[in-house]
Formats: C-alpha cells, structure tokens, sequence
C-alpha cells in the first residue's frame, strides 16, 4: 500500500516515477510526501528556487532526474496552461520521461492502453514464457516490451499494469519466489521446467570507471569555510562541495602528500591540517566514488578562494550536497553530538 497507488493525479504519479527512479520504493516515500507536501501541484513546483528543490532531493543521486523535473514542471506550465498533457507522445516528448514512466502516466492517469515494462514485469514474462532473451541487452528491451503490451488488457490498462508489477514484486520475486501454490505455476514454463532461478537472463555489465575525490574543509581564521557549485557536465551537476582535488587512484594519506595537494589547490596560503576522514564510497551506476575529508584551518585570514563561496558553519544545511558528503557531514555531527 503506497500513496500513489491507483492514484489518478498525473501530476503526482509523474512525481513518484521521477522519485523512484534507480530508488527503492522504501527510501522515495518519504521523498515524495515532502515533494507533495512543498509542491501540492505542478505550478508550486515549476515557480520553485532551484537550490530549494535540490535541497529536498539531497540523498537520493542521479540529479540530473531532479533538474529535469524541474524543467518539465516549468514546461507543462508554459506550454500546457499547468495541466499535464493527455497523450503517451505529449508525455514521453517531455524532459526525462521515458518509455516506462511515460506508460505509466498514460495508463494510471487516463486509462490508456500503454504497458508499463519494469524488473518486475520483464521477470514475471521470461519466467511465464521461459525467454532467454537478456532483459538488459537492447534488444531484449523492446522484445519484453512488445510482449508487455501484446499481453495488456487494454480494457483496464492501469489495473493490469498494477496487477503484474504488484505480482512480481510479491509473487515472483527474484529470490524465493513462492512458485508453491501460484495460481500461474502450472502455466508456467520456468515452473515446469526448472528454469526459475536461471530466469530472466541479464548481460554481465562492464566493469565501473573508479574516481577519488580528495575533500579539502578549509577553516579560515574568522570561522568560515568554503564551498563551490558543480557547474561542469559531469556528476552532480548543481550541487555543492568542498575544495576538490581528484584522481584516479588511491594517494597516500601522509600529511606531505596532502601538503602538495593543498597548495596546488590553495596556493602558499599557511595552513595547518587538523584532521584527515576515512574514506567514504558511493557507487553510481556507471562508476564508484571515493572520497576523504581533510580538515585545514588558516593560521590567518583568507581572501575569498576563486570560485568558492565563503559560509558559516551553520549555513550548511542551507545547500545541496552530494549524498557522499552528506553522509559524512551526518557522521561528523553524530561524532560532536
């Protein structure tokens, strides 16, 4: 039982598509009742700050569904007079809807016949069918789903599409599926013929690119620290960190290496290091992040570092930051609570 389950608003199913997006359903909830909370309608929405939106988004990654939600919100209100288009070609045309989300919309909101193709979904079809197809091979998305829809009741498309979610979810699970008493078990081919944990078949995934992002907490002599926005076409894009030095390999974390580090970064300025993290690991869908922390404070004060932002202390909870940093800023509080 989930707040946008047999929900009719498009407005509000189009936001629990972004939301669960690459999100397991338990950590998107409380995701969505704060956007539903903040941003009762798309207009709320569309005239929103950006660095507001991005700040209830903190935690979730992959930011690039956040702007894009953004520029939609704006769109539907500038293009559609703030009510979401009616038909799957409006909605999918819309900025980071796809296929999948652009079904579901269609079908839940007005009953169109679209299928609405997820894990779910692809499982419960390769198991019924035994195919062998890789449900994340190219062609094996468009095969899964031109079988979805071949299969639709397209009598009552959000029904149905509910109702084979729900049934994988529940029924047909990955592990453990309770195959003993299935009211599909004896049509099944997987069932019949031993196939249900080779079932469905997915392509060995290419290994990921590894990135060590060296986080430099510089403390100026007044108390302040600085932090810049990511404006470059890469990972978290929009978001906020601290001085950065990246590579693409583990350093050594003796306090010389940091030095150089430092002043490549900071100049001459004189500084002291007080204190050097763990490392700290967030894995993103085609590549790993690794991060540490090392805290430095000026034994005078700074001038304004070019491109960093100069803030107390306290305005951190102010800006978007990514869920590496956030995660260590949550341990730092917890050390000092």
């Amino acid at each position: 039982s989930m707040p946008w389950k047999f929900e009719k608003d498009p407005y509000r199913i189009w936001l629990s598509e972004v939301i669960l997006q690459q999100t397991r359903v338990e950590q998107g909830l409380a995701y969505y009742q704060r956007f539903v909370q903040n941003f009762p309608a798309v207009s709320d929405l569309a005239k929103a700050p950006e660095q507001k939106v991005m700040k209830l988004w903190e935690g979730l990654g992959y930011y690039a569904r956040c702007r894009n939600m953004l520029a939609t919100a704006k769109i539907i209100v500038s293009q559609y007079g703030g009510k979401f288009p009616r038909t799957y070609e409006q909605i999918l045309a819309l900025k980071g809807v796809g296929p999948y989300s652009a079904a579901a919309i269609s079908s839940f909101a007005f009953g169109l016949p679209m299928a609405v193709v997820d894990g779910n979904v692809q499982r419960v079809l390769a198991r019924y069918f035994g195919l062998t197809t890789p449900v994340n091979s190219s062609a094996g998305k468009k095969f899964y789903a031109d079988l979805a829809l071949a299969c639709l009741d397209s009598r009552h498309p959000g029904k149905y599409n509910q109702a084979i979610m729900d049934f994988g979810a529940i029924v047909c699970k990955p592990k453990q599926p309770l195959c003993k008493g299935c009211v599909q078990a004896k049509h099944c081919v997987a069932c019949q013929q031993g196939l249900v944990g080779l079932l469905p078949v997915r392509k060995k995934r290419i290994a990921k690119k590894q990135r060590w992002f060296y986080y430099f907490i510089v403390e100026n002599k007044e108390g302040g620290i600085y932090i810049r926005q990511r404006k470059e076409n890469d990972i978290w894009k929009n978001l906020f960190e601290f001085a950065l030095f990246e590579s693409d390999q583990l350093l050594s974390s003796g306090h010389e290496q940091l030095a150089v580090m430092a002043t490549q970064l900071l100049g001459a300025q004189r500084y002291t290091i007080n204190e050097v993290s763990a490392i700290y690991k967030q894995d993103l869908t085609h590549q790993t992040i690794y991060g540490q922390f090392i805290h430095m404070r000026s034994r005078k004060a700074m001038p304004t570092l070019q491109g960093y932002l100069p803030i107390g202390k306290r305005q951190l909870n102010q800006f978007p930051f990514p869920r590496l940093i956030v995660n260590y800023l949550l341990q730092l509080a917890g050390k000092k609570a």
